[in-house]
This record gives C-alpha cells, sequence and structure tokens, in this order.
C-alpha cells in the first residue's frame, strides 16, 4: 500500500474557538491507483491533501507515505519527504514568471536533487509542449500552463501526485484534454494519484470515487 492514513483529526483555532476540520479520516491508495475526492466547500478536502503533503500537521492520527510518516512533526523532515516522494498541482498553477517552460519543469526536480533531462523532454513532448520550451508563463494559455504544472511536478518521479482542482480554471474541453494526459502518464509510470474536484464527470476518470462531508467520510 503506497498511503495509509489512520483516524485523522485536524482543527484550527480562531478567537479562542476550535473547529473541527477532518474528524476521523482512514483511507488506504495503492501504488499506480488513482482516487477523486469530492465534497462541498469547506468539507476539509484542501485540508486533507495539504496534511498528506506534510505542509501542515493533524491534531492527531498517522499518514504514511511509501514507508514514511509525512505527519511527522518536523518541519525539515516533512519537506524533505514531500520533495522525494509528493508531486503537487493547484488550481492556479503557480509557475515562476521568471523562468522559462524548460526551467519551471525542471525546477522541482532539481530541488529534490533528482533532474533527469531526458524524461523532462519526455514530459514535455507528452505535454505537447516542444514548442514553447523557450517561452515565459504569460506567453501561454491557461490549458498550456497547466500542462507545463503537470510536467513540473512529475519531472521528479514522485510516488503521489496531489492535484488540488487542476482543471477548475479551464473550460470544459480544455479540462478534459488536460486531465487525460495526467492520467495518461500517471498510469504508465505507475504513479498514484489523489486528486480534488468538484465535477463528477471528471471524477469517473480515475479508479475511485470518494466523498467528504463534514469533515468526515460520505458512506
Amino acid at each position: 500500500m503506497l498511503l495509509t492514513i489512520e483516524n485523522l483529526h485536524k482543527s484550527y483555532v480562531a478567537g479562542g474557538i476550535e473547529t473541527a476540520v477532518l474528524r476521523g479520516i482512514s483511507l488506504t491508495l495503492e501504488r499506480g491507483e488513482s482516487l477523486a475526492l469530492m465534497g462541498e466547500s469547506g468539507s476539509g478536502k484542501s485540508t486533507l491533501l495539504h496534511l498528506i503533503a506534510g505542509l501542515d500537521v493533524p491534531k492527531s492520527g498517522q499518514i504514511t507515505l511509501d514507508g514514511q510518516i509525512m505527519s511527522e512533526p518536523s518541519d525539515s523532515k516533512r519537506a524533505e519527504r514531500r520533495r522525494h516522494l509528493v508531486g503537487l498541482i493547484f488550481q492556479q498553477f503557480n509557475l515562476i514568471p521568471s523562468l522559462t517552460v524548460a526551467a519551471n519543469i525542471a525546477f522541482q526536480a532539481q530541488l529534490a536533487g533528482r533532474h533527469d533531462p531526458v524524461w523532462c523532454t519526455q514530459l514535455a513532448t507528452q505535454m505537447g509542449l516542444n514548442a514553447h520550451l523557450a517561452k515565459y508563463p504569460e506567453a501561454l494559455s491557461g490549458g498550456q500552463q497547466q500542462r507545463v504544472a503537470i510536467a513540473r511536478a512529475l519531472a521528479a518521479k514522485p510516488a503521489l501526485v496531489l492535484a488540488d482542482e487542476p482543471t477548475g480554471n479551464l473550460d470544459e474541453d480544455t479540462a478534459q484534454s488536460v486531465l487525460a494526459l495526467l492520467l495518461e502518464i500517471t498510469r504508465e509510470t505507475d504513479t498514484s494519484v489523489l486528486m480534488v474536484t468538484h465535477s463528477a464527470v471528471h471524477a469517473r476518470a480515475l479508479d475511485r470515487q470518494m466523498t467528504l462531508r463534514g469533515g468526515i467520510i460520505a458512506q
């Protein structure tokens, strides 16, 4: 099992009032499997992705990714494990405007010390980006920018891709195309995918679907 989450709880305190966001989440994800996470705004979907990525720590419970504890309290250890195990894709692309497409694709892999120029070139080809490698993000369409973001996430050969509404800023035709590319490459490389989406159509393209409601998994 690649990912195991056991009885995960997360709360936030504001104005002296504690609000529970996740209330006992348990799930597993096999290597190479894709899972769509659905639910209304505020149900805890993005919070769960942040915890899996080690961007935050839970109140209680444990997250194990490829044998590594991602709920480790040490910021530096979580960051190191994230660089080597996780690829992140966001709705807002988050490309570095001062870097070319080629440099953006290579960026995360270089940080992780796992830059493979041949693999980056292959990703650019599969994403249809070869004609744009010397361009800067501002010269690209939204769909092209998201394809760069996907290539960047995959360049370090992560075990798990976490995608938070990756098609939310795209029109439907472009969204379908971008999602198909993501799933094609992750299936070829046996990479697991956990994707937050509001689209039932996009969710059905993944192997499994799960709904969060009020911080718990809906039955």
